[in-house]
């Protein structure tokens, strides 16, 4: 769980970095063994969904995480990045409403990704 504590942070630190907007951190360890925790974002537009993934893929690459699926990537409105701990939701902001994971995984746990 600490692993898995410290790629979370890891990706919300590299979501800010490129002006995610509202990151949210869900931990489901409790729910589900998909993962320990759902890091969900949003850009702007398909340009910086892109740069959002990337730099999330980059940073957690330099700590020596690899990431083990992505998908999305080519269409620029939801990428998902599964690293095993964590998988990171990346979305345009229309997807995000509509897809709304939040409200799906509302039995998860809130995290404030300070507090990581």
């Amino acid at each position: 769980m600490e692993q898995s504590r410290e790629m979370a942070k890891l990706a919300c630190e590299a979501l800010a970095d490129k002006k995610g907007e509202d990151i949210r951190v869900i931990d489901i360890a409790g729910i589900s063994v998909l993962a320990d925790y759902f890091i969900i974002a949003n850009g702007t537009n398909e340009s910086q969904v892109r740069a959002l993934v990337d730099n999330v893929e980059e940073e957690l690459a330099k700590a020596g995480y690899e990431v083990k699926q992505r998908e999305g990537y080519g269409l620029g409105s939801w990428v998902l990045l599964d690293f095993g701990d964590i998988i990171v939701h990346v979305f345009d902001r229309e997807n995000r409403v509509f897809y709304d994971l939040e409200r799906i995984w509302r039995d998860g746990k809130q995290v404030d990704p300070e507090e990581l």
